[in-house]
Order: structure tokens, then sequence, then C-alpha cells
């Protein structure tokens, strides 16, 4: 007997797929509004405040 929560193997890739397609979607868009500097920003302050600089 098969188990209703497996799905179909194509089900399942279509699935990921979607998943990868979404996430890569949502990654190039903030890329495109300059979020990566507001990320490197705040990572460059947490290591300088590590070593005692910042």
């Amino acid at each position: 007997m098969k188990n209703k929560r497996e799905g179909s193997p194509a089900r399942l890739l279509a699935a990921r797929l979607l998943t990868g397609a979404v996430g890569l979607a949502a990654l190039a868009w903030g890329i495109a509004q300059g979020g990566y500097r507001d990320t490197l920003g705040k990572a460059v302050r947490i290591c300088l405040e590590c070593v005692g600089i910042g």
C-alpha cells in the first residue's frame, strides 16, 4: 500500500524545480535592489566588533 504523503516522482521534481525557481527569483530581486550592500555592511561591522576594532 502506498503512503498518501508520497507523491509521484514527476510531481516531486516539479515541486523542487518550482521551489528552486522561486528562490532564484527572490535572490535576483534582492541583488537588483542592492540588498547585498546592507548585508555586507552589517557583516563588516560585526567582524570589526569581534576583533575589537569597531
